[in-house]
């Protein structure tokens, strides 16, 4: 009777991610389309250099480039600082529908850019760091087209290739220990051709952004007196050379390429954010939603039958002698709620731990909808920092309420512990929003009534005996931590390319469902290991189980090392103690996520149990 129940459900649950998967590419509401005339300027500004191998961001201008008689930085909102970005105007004159075969960026044809050795070897240890140039054009960031075969049938190949855009372009590349700039730009523009009335202008939308970038040697460049450029054939071409020993002369030139496009300004940004491998996100579900199925199974056919046969017995009106020769979780009840060792540091974990998990589930389900669009720029996270901090009356409400359940007084300092992983982060917004939030989520909480616990606590604690090797602390995290980091790993591979490879990542349904999946195992595996201690007459529940819940923490963070190994090429010191270091507020911020998720679930299942026996 469970199988045909279990397969609705997973049904539901992949029509429903299904549903999500088209909603993924919603366009952020309120964000207006730019309509061009013929001939209109269009704007290219640059955001930043990135690279994968230092991750590092530099400003554009941190190369001598060809700068504009005003250098205009836009004004950047929270998440664009904290990303990076230092969007700024260039010089690339850039006009609706208006072509340029080749044009000259800045100086004369006959007095070309002359870079000095610091300059030139400045460049050079840039391109040797494989770094990457981020323009935009209404909006819209640059990409490299990369086209390629795919294993198929050589009929097959010889019909059309497989495409994929590479964001960005590369500054320049490397042969034989010699250094190549690449200072001529090909934009590639798509426009939309938006209906108008008979008598009207028409108008045009830009709907993708292209660059092909190459590396042409002064002398090849043909340039005359008005700066327009010849572009030599590619097979007599040589490349552009930068010399770190010497003073280098280039010119740096680019042409315009307009293409009209029958993709329309809504769904402009699905060539960024469309990923070739979603049958692995797929697999990813499947697997996760499989591991959580197995996970209910242990429950329904181990926990729940077990705990029915002991409630049943536990109840039975026997005589004394049967009574004391009881054993398992019963003979703790005295004792289970007990409070444990530094109640004020465990429930301002727990607290913190409510702020992160409410700010994640709000912005997770927000972006699912589309409502943070990668079109705001920054968006994303600054609506995550503000959540964050506004969260903060909710982490300090069950903080508070926790602590007076365990007998605490000191409410005012506990309070203060809660936010503090922030303050170092984001000192101001912590004194103005978040530290005032939680003061007041705490008092309200602190003024609350304590938790009923269905038991009461004897005055003498109850002697705890010796347990089996397999109750060690951190054998339980190494065994309660694998199976929610099963569910989700593979999720976590696209999550560490978007942060440490430059790549977008928008496949919120997926992440929402990976998350609710993440939330119950880890409540599950919670149940499961606080059941096996107290049948093993240890109540020393409290902190173990907060500790044992967040043991997928531990294997993030192992798998944080192996991508850092073998998926990243990071050789310089400040590159990996960047890394590190925010792999560990990471692994950190995980670690309370799904501590908390695993306490409050064994919190409810310990009061539970014990208000179904009778006790004398």
């Amino acid at each position: 009777m469970a199988a045909p129940g279990a397969t609705e459900r997973l049904m539901c649950l992949l029509m429903l991610l299904a549903l999500f998967h088209e909603t993924s590419s919603f366009y952020v509401p309120g964000v207006a389309p730019i309509n061009f005339h013929q001939k209109d300027p269009v704007e290219i500004k640059a955001v930043k250099l990135t690279s994968s191998r230092t991750q590092l961001p530099y400003e554009y201008y941190s190369l001598p480039f060809c700068q504009p008689s005003k250098i205009t930085y836009k004004a950047e909102n929270l998440g664009e600082v904290l990303r990076g970005d230092r969007i700024v105007n260039t010089p690339f004159q850039v006009f609706m529908n208006i072509e340029k075969k080749c044009e000259v960026l800045c100086n004369f044809p006959n007095k070309p850019v002359t870079l000095t050795v610091e300059q030139s070897k400045l460049i050079a240890e840039r391109i040797q760091e494989d770094y990457y140039i981020h323009l935009i054009a209404d909006n819209l960031p640059v990409a490299t087209r990369l086209e390629f075969y795919s294993n198929r049938e050589e009929e097959e190949k010889k019909k059309e290739k497989d495409v994929q855009f590479e964001h960005g372009y590369r500054l320049g590349f490397m042969d034989s220990n010699k250094f190549y700039l690449h200072n001529h730009l090909s934009f590639i523009l798509y426009y939309h051709r938006e209906e108008v009335e008979e008598n009207q202008e028409p108008t045009y939308r830009v709907v993708r952004f292209e660059v092909v970038p190459q590396s042409i040697k002064l002398e090849d460049l043909k340039a005359d007196e008005k700066g327009i450029c010849m572009l030599p054939e590619a097979a007599g071409s040589a490349p552009q050379e930068i010399d770190p020993t010497k003073n280098n002369q280039l010119l740096f030139t680019y042409s315009v390429h307009w293409k009209e496009s029958d993709i329309k300004w809504a769904s402009r940004w699905d060539t960024y954010l469309t990923m070739s491998d979603v049958q692995i996100h797929w697999f990813s579900i499947i697997n996760s939603v499989v591991v959580v199925f197995f996970l209910s199974g242990i429950l329904s056919m181990i926990i729940i039958r077990t705990l029915r046969k002991d409630i049943a017995n536990y109840n039975k009106e026997d005589d004394i002698e049967d009574t004391m020769e009881e054993s398992g979780w019963k003979l703790v009840h005295g004792d289970v709620f007990r409070p444990p060792q530094y109640p004020m540091i465990l429930s301002s974990l727990l607290g913190s731990g409510i702020q992160l998990f409410c700010m994640i589930l709000i912005v997770i389900f927000v972006a699912m909808l589309g409502m943070l669009s990668p079109s705001s720029r920054g968006a994303l996270m600054t609506t995550a920092c503000f959540l964050f901090m506004f969260m903060g009356v909710f982490g300090g409400f069950s903080a508070g309420r926790l602590y007076r359940t365990l007998k605490g007084h000191r409410w005012k300092k506990g309070a203060f512990c809660v936010p503090f992983p922030t303050m170092v982060a984001l000192l101001c917004m912590w004194f103005g929003i978040s530290l005032p939030l939680v003061y007041l989520g705490y008092y309200f909480g602190f003024r609350k009534q304590p938790y009923d616990n269905p038991v009461r606590t004897n005055q003498i604690p109850r002697q705890i005996p010796e347990q089996r090797w397999y109750m060690n602390r951190f054998v339980g995290i190494l065994m309660a931590g694998i199976l929610p980091f099963g569910a989700m790993f593979i999720e976590l591979f696209f999550i560490f390319s978007a942060i440490w490879e430059n790549q977008f990542y928008y496949l919120f349904g997926f992440l929402f469902l990976v998350f609710i999946i993440l939330v119950v195992s880890c409540s599950q595996i919670s149940i499961v290991m606080v059941y096996f201690q107290l049948c093993a007459e240890d109540y020393r529940w409290w902190w173990r189980t907060f500790l044992v819940s967040g043991g997928s923490a531990f294997y993030v963070l192992i798998y944080a090392i192996f991508y850092f190994v073998n998926k990243l090429d990071i050789v310089e010191f400040i590159p990996s103690l960047l890394y590190f270091g925010y792999t560990a507020l990471m692994v950190l911020s995980f670690w309370l996520l799904t501590g908390t998720i695993g306490f409050y679930a064994a919190y409810m299942f310990v009061r539970k149990i014990y208000a179904a026996v009778k006790i004398d």
